[in-house]
Order: C-alpha cells, then sequence, then structure tokens
C-alpha cells in the first residue's frame, strides 16, 4: 500500500510538473516560431561618442601646435595611407608623437647620463643622439610599416588578379569584378580587399575608372600595383582583352616571385661564411681536435718535465 501511495504521488507531481511547464514555455515558444522573429529590434538609445584617451588628446594637441609646411604634411600623409592610416588626425598624431619621443628621450637621457659616462663630451653627444634617436623613431616605424604593408600587397596580388579572371570570364565587368574580389579576400587578403573597395567607392562617388586605378597606385606606392594599372589602362584604351591582360600579369608577378626566390637561396651560401666561420668552426674544431689535444697535453707535459730532470 505505500509503495502504490509514492508511486501515485510520483506520477501526480509529474504530470503536474509537464503541465506546468507546456504551458509555461513549450506552448508560448510554438506561438513565437510561429509568429517568426521581429521585424525591427529596439536598437535602444544612442550611445554618446566615446572619448579619446589622454595621452592621444595629447599628443594630438602637441602635433597641431608643430609649424610644418603643407608640402611635408602632404608628403606624411601619403606615407601614413600606404601604411593603412587614412585618418585626418593620423598627420597631427605623427607628429605630435615625434616630438613627445623626443622629449621623454632628452629627459631620459640627461637623467641617466651621470651614471653612465663621466666624460662631459660623451654626456652632450648622448643627450643629443637620445633627442635624435626619439625624432626619428617613428619615421622609421613608418617606413618599415610601409614595407611590410606593400609586401603584403605584393604577395596577395596574383591571387586578387586570378578572382579577377574568373568573375571577367564569368561576364562580369570589370567595376563588377573588382568588387566581387574585394568581398571575397576581406579575410584572407585585408590589405588589397580595402583597396580594391576603395577603388570601387571612388567610381560610384563619380570618378572614372582612369582617375580610380590611378589613385589606387599613388595610394599604396607598390611598383607592382603601378605596371597593373599600367597594363588596365592600357588596356581599356586599345580595346583588348582585360582576362588575357590579368592572366598575363599574374603569371609575370609569379614568375617573378619564383626568380626572387631563387636568387635569395643562391645568396645563402655566400651569407652563411662568417656564421660558419665565427660560430660553427670553433665548435666543430673544439669537437674533433679537443680530445686529441687533452691526451697529448697529458702526456707530453709530464715527458718534458722528466727530461728538463
Amino acid at each position: 500500500m505505500p509503495a502504490l501511495i509514492s508511486l501515485a504521488l510520483f506520477v501526480v507531481l509529474t504530470l503536474s510538473i509537464t503541465a506546468y511547464g507546456y504551458r509555461l514555455y513549450v506552448r508560448p515558444r510554438r506561438f513565437y516560431e510561429q509568429l517568426g522573429g521581429p521585424v525591427a529590434a529596439d536598437a535602444g538609445p544612442l550611445e554618446a561618442p566615446q572619448s579619446k584617451p589622454f595621452m592621444v588628446r595629447l599628443v594630438e594637441k602637441v602635433g597641431e601646435a608643430v609649424p610644418i609646411s603643407p608640402q611635408e604634411v602632404s608628403m606624411t600623409r601619403r606615407y601614413l595611407i600606404a601604411a593603412g592610416f587614412r585618418s585626418d588626425v593620423a598627420p597631427k598624431i605623427y607628429y605630435g608623437l615625434k616630438v613627445v619621443l623626443c622629449a621623454v628621450a632628452l629627459i631620459v637621457a640627461l637623467l641617466v647620463r651621470d651614471s653612465l659616462t663621466e666624460s662631459p663630451v660623451l654626456r652632450v653627444v648622448l643627450v643629443v643622439a637620445a633627442a635624435l634617436a626619439g625624432f626619428f623613431a617613428p619615421n622609421m616605424v613608418l617606413d618599415h610599416l610601409v614595407a611590410r604593408r606593400q609586401e603584403k600587397l605584393r604577395l596577395s596580388l596574383p591571387d586578387a588578379l586570378d578572382l579577377m579572371i574568373v568573375c571577367m570570364e564569368a561576364g562580369l565587368g570589370l567595376d563588377q569584378a573588382i568588387l566581387s574580389t574585394s568581398r571575397e579576400l576581406e579575410y584572407t587578403h585585408p590589405e588589397i580587399s580595402q583597396e580594391l573597395k576603395l577603388v570601387n567607392l571612388e567610381m560610384r562617388a563619380g570618378k572614372r575608372r582612369l582617375e580610380a586605378l590611378k589613385n589606387l597606385a599613388d595610394r599604396t606606392g607598390e611598383p607592382e600595383i603601378r605596371k597593373l594599372v599600367a597594363t588596365l589602362i592600357q588596356a581599356d584604351r586599345f580595346g583588348t582583352s582585360i582576362a588575357d591582360s590579368l592572366r598575363t600579369h599574374s603569371d609575370y608577378l609569379r614568375v617573378r616571385r619564383r626568380q626572387q626566390a631563387e636568387e635569395r637561396a643562391a645568396k645563402v651560401g655566400v651569407k652563411l661564411v662568417f656564421p660558419i666561420f665565427f660560430f660553427i668552426l670553433p665548435a666543430m674544431l673544439v669537437v674533433a681536435a679537443g680530445p686529441g689535444l687533452l691526451q697529448l697535453f697529458k702526456n707530453l707535459f709530464p715527458m718534458m718535465k722528466s727530461f728538463q730532470m
């Protein structure tokens, strides 16, 4: 009898929980699935724009106070765009960073010069060298960033050309091929994708294709892209097949990359002479001739002492 009562209570409790869960969760869920998702989600109140960090604002203010000629600003802006910095405040931050780093390096050199050297001439040289290093360090970093981005563009160019060839042979025009290529390479090659998107945006804004392509060559500064732009302009001007021109240029880029790899491989032997001579050869001599020299010293010195006696 107690077992039957326990079983009955368990069945009643299970049915009650099931009915409650069905009415509270399952049934409304099915009803919402039939209705579908919301047509427009509430975006909520507009968020206030985030303020810049204090150091960024400080560097920007310092950059605004630096007296610079318009020609130098234009040249710096071109370098910053080639490195991937397209913001309007990028030149201000760049020049402000040069001044701030120069001041910081100067202060650090003044604090540590007494502990590094006792010569008054070397102290002056140390301070001047630290100030110059802090002022010209952003130039070196910017050149490195430009070279690295140009290398990425150069290495991703054959893949972009292959995609453009496929798109154009499928029936798309050059403008649509550029847009499709920029979308497909958004994750694998983001640098070339951004540049192609800018080309497409300029053409949508009303610029001619020739001007947009020339801006691409000037913006990147990569010689291979300049050659590609010249090829596209000539093919468009003389009415030849753009797909054939792109295929030829893509094959040329791959052949040139292979030749550059072979050239670097041929230079390895010459570059390894000094590391082998200064690092590997002494170790090999110690391993090869070390035991023999130890035995020679072990037996020769007692023998020489016996002769002297």
